[in-house]
């Protein structure tokens, strides 16, 4: 007996998945840059960052694109095992730094970069064990 093995499509699947995951936290992350209530130190000024928060089209964006996220991984772990789907899918911690410099701004330290390396690197054992025979129960 073999594991279901990760296709073109549904390796495609996941590469979407990714990408609109990455996007999500984009769009929740400016939804909030937008607000320019400083700290949140009490619930009137809880209140405050929160109406303003979910008046931004970015945060409605996002939630949009949660449910497109959920419809395609649904499809994908209807294709493939859990435990290679969720590794693989682990590339927008590669993806999110990259969009945080291009689209924020923000620095990247190298500590950060190596981490980035080590979780590409597990992504890639995971997904090379895809292949592995498992023997059936007994």
């Amino acid at each position: 007996m073999f594991k279901k093995k990760v296709t073109f499509k549904v390796l495609l699947l996941l590469i979407a998945s990714d990408i609109l995951e990455t996007t999500v936290h984009f769009l929740f992350k400016k939804s909030t840059l937008d607000v320019s209530y400083g700290q949140v130190v009490d619930l009137t000024t809880m209140a405050a960052f929160l109406k303003a928060v979910f008046a931004s089209p970015f945060l409605w964006g996002g939630l949009l694109t949660v449910v497109t996220v959920f419809i395609l991984w649904s499809v994908v772990l209807s294709k493939i095992d859990l435990s290679v789907a969720v590794p693989i899918a682990s590339f927008s911690y590669i993806l999110i730094p990259v969009v945080s410099i291009i689209f924020l701004h923000e620095k990247i330290s190298a500590l950060r970069w190596l981490g980035v390396f080590f979780v590409l690197t597990g992504v890639i054992f995971v997904s090379l064990s895809s292949k592995e025979r498992v023997e059936p129960a007994k």
